[in-house]
């Protein structure tokens, strides 16, 4: 996306007013066509944030600035503060109904009828009923179930 051509005009307007003949005199034979497009084409990327090149304009080099000295310039500008959205507002009857659950759940004895063993028992089952196993699976059920032998 490149600049609108009146924002160009105005800027090409402006750093001829700041650097008179320096700058007007710097494209040589190329046209101002030519030279107001490639400028529009490659500042198109401040096109949602003209406020960096009006920072850049007020804050000019001493020596007049070729397209990627300005363009660095806008670069330099600072970022518009954003303001943050405030923060959702939670309704309070269901914060209520949540923080009823939570302590309702604590308020319960924790019952764990998970035998954490199992599989340690179904190892041993099935070396006991004759299936081949590997002499690490045959010492993690020993060592879970504390089988010393």
């Amino acid at each position: 996306m490149a600049l609108p051509t009146a924002a160009i005009d105005r800027l090409f307007d402006r750093l001829a007013m700041s650097y008179g003949t320096e700058f007007t005199n710097k494209w040589g034979t190329l046209g101002s066509a030519e030279v107001k497009s490639h400028w529009a084409h490659e500042l198109g990327i401040f096109v949602d944030n003209l406020q960096a090149i009006g920072w850049a304009l007020k804050n000019l080099p001493d020596r007049c600035p070729n397209l990627i000295e300005f363009k660095s310039l806008c670069r330099q500008a600072p970022r518009p503060d954003m303001k943050a959205l405030p923060p959702p507002r939670a309704n309070p009857e269901i914060v209520d109904k949540e923080l009823a659950k939570i302590v309702q759940k604590l308020a319960k004895p924790q019952t764990d009828n998970v035998d954490h063993k199992r599989w340690a028992k179904k190892l041993k089952q099935r070396h006991e009923n004759g299936e081949n196993l590997s002499m690490f699976q045959i010492k993690c059920y020993r060592d879970a179930l504390e089988l010393n032998t």
